[in-house]
């Protein structure tokens, strides 16, 4: 099933957000068409190594273009203005991932394309917006970690302020939260035949990540800070414990989980300890209660505590990416998938988290530079 199937998109992108987004809603169907600078040799991701797959692409690359097309163009050209406005013609939305200051210049905003095709939706995502003193300026992911606050969230409080590890997260999360606003648009301007321009940053999306520790701050004036073992801000227990040979994590969110826990761990007298009683104590006596709990977890192996209390309470082993990405449960959920690609066969990739009547979404390599001109330009 491809639920998007005669949704087109054309996306004017490079690296990480809008690719990220756009390669959900190809893999959902829509036929997405990715425009490339053809003066630089198009998306810069296809020379990001270290893992090449011939000229002009890479397993980096790879990661955000599944299942798309490929036009290469010079959007700076008459020519490539030209095309710009055929491909727009013919599309749903138009996506681009410029500099806030350039989607204008370029006539890839509805003011401009709109004359083309009234119902047109023009999604920009850009560093910091397009309608402010920062619209000129480059971004990339780390930054807007830094500046909106997740760096001083991230680590152990004796540490530097520390990037959240996933290489893309604010990408990732920027490009989604845009699909959402484009395939708002999209439905609306198929009723009402208007389209319209939709906006979002890096910039506001990683602001948004600070969730309730914001809405805190905001009403409170209440600043979160680092926690230890990654102690979750105002529940306890909610973070790792050391086990025997390993890290084990787990979250007590409930009261019911709490007693779950101490029963599985043969420590029934801890419910009775008033130290322990209440969410509340729990959390004002979590450093007792992390030394009462760490001596338990250490008694066993990871393993053992997986057997003891998985489907139990909340828990997780602590793995790092090599367990992560052999671990036996992904041959269950299918979410590693394998591709064919000229240069390499059976390329494995992570599949799209999301299933349709239980089946995975299918995949296929994206398209070399400008394969599709032929296609749609001509």
């Amino acid at each position: 099933m491809k639920p998007l199937a005669g949704v087109r998109i054309v996306s004017v992108e490079q690296f990480g957000a809008a690719p990220y987004g756009t390669m959900f809603l190809a893999d959902l169907g829509a036929e997405v068409i990715k425009v490339e600078n053809a003066t630089i040799g198009g998306d810069p991701a296809r020379k990001t190594g270290p893992y090449m797959l011939g000229e002009g692409d890479s397993e980096y690359f790879q990661t955000w273009n599944l299942n798309k097309k490929s036009v290469s163009l010079d959007l700076k050209s008459p020519e490539g203005r030209a095309a710009m406005a055929k491909l727009a013609k013919d599309a749903d939305a138009v996506v681009n991932n410029l500099r806030g200051d350039l989607s204008a210049k370029m006539g890839l905003d509805y003011a401009t394309l709109s004359k083309v095709k009234p119902s047109l939706v023009c999604l920009h995502i850009s560093a910091y917006g397009r309608d402010n003193e920062r619209a000129s300026w480059p971004g990339y992911d780390y930054l807007m970690q830094a500046e909106a606050g997740l760096m001083h969230l991230t680590g152990e409080p004796e540490g530097p302020p520390a990037r959240i590890g996933a290489p893309s997260i604010i990408d990732h999360v920027t490009g989604l939260t845009a699909m959402v606003g484009l395939l708002s648009a999209v439905i609306s301007a198929r009723t009402t035949g208007k389209g319209c321009d939709v906006d979002t940053s890096l910039f506001d999306c990683a602001l948004h990540q600070l969730g309730y520790t914001a809405t805190w701050y905001l009403n409170e004036g209440h600043l979160s800070i680092r926690q230890y073992r990654s102690a979750h801000f105002s529940v306890a227990p909610v973070q790792t414990f050391p086990t025997k040979d390993g890290w084990i994590f787990v979250m007590c969110m409930t009261d019911k989980f709490w007693e779950a826990l101490v029963n599985a761990l043969g420590r029934d007298d801890m419910l009775a300890d008033p130290r322990f009683a209440t969410q509340a104590t729990r959390q004002a006596n979590r450093e007792a209660l992390t030394d009462a709990l760490d001596a338990e977890f250490r008694k066993q192996p990871t393993g053992h505590w997986m057997k003891a209390l998985a489907g139990v309470l909340p828990v997780a082993p602590v793995y790092d990416m090599e367990r992560a990405l052999e671990n036996p449960f992904l041959a269950t959920t299918k979410m590693v998938n394998t591709v064919e690609h000229p240069a390499r066969k059976g390329l494995r990739v992570l599949a799209n988290p999301i299933r349709i009547n239980g089946e995975r979404m299918q995949q296929s390599v994206g398209a070399p530079l400008g394969a599709d001109n032929g296609k749609y330009l001509a």
